[in-house]
């Protein structure tokens, strides 16, 4: 039976190509470039493989931070600072929150019966912020960033730390649930617990990384768990 729920908090939780779109709007209305929906799709694009090298640690998260908006500016021919512009991104992105559907339903009931905890690899302050925001601290246990514990999902590092904190811990009462094949799924592999990977969209599973279960709703979790 399980007893320890990890959830990833972005696109799990949190819809964050959604706050994502907010904050760069007001990004590029603040640095006077005019916003286009191609340039929202290009960001995107750099932004994740920026932190997939995180991931693979080839980046480190401030070098993440600042070089999407080089790579961004460069491409699209403007000159302004990207320094300026991580700055105004996650001034606005740690505001205000948007639930993936059915994320806040899912946690009351879940919290009822398994001890959850927030397992992101993204920045304390927007995490943090976000999260007292929509008010789902009263859910969760603990909140595990990896940017405050010093490495990322999937480490093993990173699961060794959050294993640490939780009590009476036992690896086959555990499970992780997130969209990330290279980061939640890859991560509970590593780590030897089972996992759920989230996958709302239909998206096919090219690597050979596979997940104990795959779900298209949040509403599809209560009655997994029970049967795990």
């Amino acid at each position: 039976m399980i007893n320890n729920v990890l959830l990833d908090l972005d696109d799990t939780i949190f819809d964050f190509h959604k706050a994502e779109k907010i904050a760069l709007i007001k990004v590029l209305n603040q640095l006077s470039i005019s916003f286009d929906e191609r340039i929202l799709e290009r960001y995107s694009q750099i932004n994740a493989e920026q932190w997939k090298l995180l991931e693979q640690g080839k980046l480190d998260r401030q070098e993440v931070k600042v070089r999407r908006y080089k790579l961004l500016f460069d491409e699209i021919g403007v000159y302004e600072s990207p320094r300026e512009a991580t700055a105004i991104y996650e001034k606005n992105l740690a505001v205000g929150h948007y639930f993936i559907d059915g994320a806040e339903e899912m946690l009351k009931k879940l919290y009822k019966i398994y001890s959850l905890y927030i397992t992101t690899n993204g920045t304390v302050k927007i995490q943090k912020g976000r999260i007292k925001s929509s008010g789902i601290e009263k859910y969760i246990k603990g909140i595990f960033t990896s940017e405050e514990i010093g490495f990322n999902k999937p480490n093993m590092k990173f699961f060794d730390y959050c294993f640490s904190k939780i009590p009476n811990f036992e690896k086959d009462r555990t499970v992780i649930i997130g969209d990330s094949i290279s980061s939640d799924i890859q991560g509970g592999k590593n780590a030897g617990i089972k996992t759920i990977w989230f996958n709302p969209s239909g998206i096919e599973n090219t690597s050979n990384i596979i997940p104990d279960y795959e779900i298209k709703s949040l509403s599809e979790i209560y009655t997994l768990l029970s049967k795990i």
